[in-house]
């Protein structure tokens, strides 16, 4: 059994939907990110970053795993799903899960938070990172436009990326810009372990309202 702590946020899918996909047993502890119960002495003890997601593998003696990529590799090796065995192959699913990570993530994140919840308005911050997420977007695109996946296979790389891809409306971007990248997006939308593993921690409605208005949010 592994425990999750998590909440409805792009890197938090990133565990609940491995999870899923991979069919590993789980139980959800939500973590109330509004109270700040990340920063909790409790949670702290599982990850000293105090983010989520994070999991305690209680099969491994209470092993505990944070930051999001490194949960995906830990369960991907322990299952041996969802990353190839050869180097290459290995090394291949890694590029693009590190792309993301360093990338997609941070500069869509940045967008996120000067669009809606900056206490002023910035427009040199807003346009500087929408435009990188827009190219970022763009190699996502280039790459899909020959390949059905982004590192060969499905793998943990696609779930990666899709998490924050899902978000596109919140930072401004149409996903109609990038015919490839839609289309490797309802694809994996449509799969029962990602739905699945939105739903265990769901986007409030009141977000999604403002998602498709581009009304700004308020920091808690």
């Amino acid at each position: 059994m592994i425990d999750l702590y998590s909440a409805s946020t792009p890197n938090g899918w990133k565990a609940s939907i491995m999870l899923e996909e991979l069919g590993l047993p789980y139980e959800l502890k939500r973590v109330d990110l509004g109270k700040a119960e990340q920063k909790t002495p409790e949670f702290l003890k599982i990850n000293p970053n105090g983010r989520i997601p994070a999991i305690v593998d209680r099969d491994a003696g209470d092993f505990p795993v944070f930051e999001s990529g490194a949960i995906m590799l830990y369960l991907a090796e322990k299952t041996g799903k969802l990353i190839p065995s050869d180097a290459k192959g290995r090394s291949l699913v890694i590029q693009w899960l590190m792309f993301q990570m360093g990338g997609v993530g941070p500069m869509q994140g940045q967008a996120h938070v000067f669009l809606h919840s900056a206490p002023e308005t910035i427009p040199y911050a807003i346009e500087r990172y929408q435009n990188e997420t827009r190219r970022l977007y763009g190699v996502l695109d280039t790459r899909l436009a020959d390949n059905a996946y982004l590192a060969g296979d499905f793998s943990l790389a696609d779930i990666a990326n899709w998490t924050w891809i899902w978000f596109h409306g919140f930072a401004g971007i149409a996903l109609e810009d990038f015919p490839n990248l839609k289309r490797w997006f309802d694809e994996l939308e449509a799969r029962p372990g990602f739905q699945r593993g939105m739903a265990v921690t769901p986007v409030a409605p009141e977000v999604v309202a403002r998602m498709t208005s581009g009304g700004r949010l308020q920091r808690p």
